[in-house]
C-alpha cells in the first residue's frame, strides 16, 4: 500500500512540531488517532521514520532524507487544489496582472487594499511592461488581464475603461517658467522637452505636444523612467508633461521639481483594464474594473477624471 497524502502530512507536522502532541494539537486531532497514522505509514514503508522518547520524538535518518520530498509534494497537491478552485469559478487563485511602469506604481497602491477585501482568495502576480509589450503578453497568455492605456493596438480585446490621466506641465526651480503663475501655449515655442523612451505611448503624446507648440524634443536625452526624466529636469536640461499620478506621488512631497499651471489644452492619456475575450473570469475583471473606478472617484478625483473622451489631442497614439 502507498503513503497516504494525511500521513505524510502528518509525519511532516510531528518533525516541524517535535512531539505527538504538539503536532495533534496543531493539526487539531486526537494523539491516538495521529500515532496510529504514523504507525501504519511506518509499516507500509518498512522503515522507522521517529525516534519516541519521553522529551518527544525526532526524525530518524531515513525520516530526513523523506522530509525534502513530503514537502514537495505536498505543495504539489496544494497547488492541484488551487487550479481546481480556478477551474470551477471559484474566486481564489494567482492572477497574473501587467501594468506600464510609469502608471502600476502610482495607481496600484490606491486601489490593491479593496481589491484584496472584497476578494480576500484572489492573489495578483503584477509585472511591469510597456503598454504595446503588456497587450501582446495578453494575447499570448503572458498576463490575465492589464492595466493599459489608450488606444490600445491589439484588436478586439476586452476594455474596460478607467479613467482619463491628464498630463502636468513640470520644469526646474530656477527655470523662467517657476516665477510665472501660469504658462501659455506660446511660452512652449522653442522650449526643450524631455520624455519617455519611445517604447512607452507617453512619448508619442510628447511628440504631439512638441510639434503643435513647436518646442524642441530632445530626442538624445530619453528617459528610461518618470524618475529619469525628473532627475533631467531637476537639473534644467529640459521641462516635461509628466502623468498626474507620478506627480502626485513623486513631485508634490518632494518638491525637487516645480509643476506649473497649463492654459493651453489639456492633454490627457485614457487608462484601461483589458482581458482576453471569451475569458471566464469576464465578470471578475468587470468588477475589478469598478472598484478600481469607484477608489479613483473618491479618492483620485482631484487628479483624473472618470471622463474617457481625452481633450488637446486629434488621433495617434496615447
Amino acid at each position: 500500500m502507498e503513503p497516504t497524502i494525511k500521513q505524510l502530512r502528518y509525519l511532516l507536522s510531528v518533525s516541524q512540531a517535535g512531539s505527538f502532541r504538539g503536532a495533534a494539537e496543531r493539526l487539531d486531532i486526537a494523539q491516538p488517532t495521529l500515532t496510529a497514522q504514523i504507525n501504519t505509514l511506518e509499516s507500509k514503508l518498512g522503515v522507522t521514520l521517529l525516534e519516541r522518547s519521553r522529551q518527544g520524538a525526532q526524525l530518524t535518518p531515513a525520516g530526513r532524507s523523506f522530509i525534502p520530498f513530503i514537502e514537495t509534494i505536498l505543495e504539489q497537491v496544494a497547488s492541484i487544489g488551487r487550479l481546481a478552485n480556478e477551474a470551477d469559478g471559484s474566486l481564489i487563485g494567482t492572477y497574473r496582472l501587467g501594468v506600464p511602469p510609469t502608471l502600476g506604481p502610482y495607481f496600484l497602491p490606491e486601489v490593491i487594499p479593496t481589491i484584496h477585501r472584497s476578494f480576500p482568495g484572489l492573489k495578483i502576480f503584477v509585472r511591469e511592461n510597456a503598454p504595446r509589450d503588456l497587450e501582446v503578453g495578453l494575447l499570448h497568455g503572458e498576463n490575465d488581464f492589464i492595466i493599459t492605456t489608450l488606444p490600445m493596438e491589439i484588436p478586439n480585446l476586452s476594455v474596460e475603461p478607467l479613467f482619463n490621466e491628464p498630463l502636468v506641465l513640470v520644469c526646474a526651480p530656477d527655470h523662467a517658467f517657476a516665477e510665472q503663475e501660469t504658462i501659455e501655449p506660446d511660452d512652449l515655442r522653442g522650449e526643450s522637452l524631455l520624455a519617455i523612451e519611445e517604447k512607452h505611448r507617453l512619448f508619442d503624446l510628447m511628440q504631439t505636444i512638441a510639434l503643435q507648440f513647436s518646442a524642441r524634443l530632445l530626442r538624445d536625452y530619453e528617459g528610461t523612467s518618470l524618475d529619469t526624466l525628473r532627475h533631467m529636469i531637476g537639473t534644467g536640461l529640459g521641462i516635461a508633461f509628466l502623468p498626474a499620478l507620478y506627480v502626485k506621488s513623486e513631485i508634490t512631497p518632494r518638491q525637487d521639481v516645480k509643476s506649473m499651471k497649463f492654459t493651453g489644452p489639456t492633454f490627457a492619456r485614457g487608462v484601461a483594464l483589458a482581458w482576453r475575450p471569451g475569458s471566464r473570469r469576464a465578470e471578475l475583471y468587470k468588477q475589478i474594473a469598478q472598484i478600481m473606478r469607484t477608489v479613483s472617484h473618491d479618492t483620485l478625483s482631484d487628479h483624473i477624471t472618470l471622463n474617457m473622451q481625452t481633450t488637446g489631442y486629434d488621433g495617434g497614439r496615447l
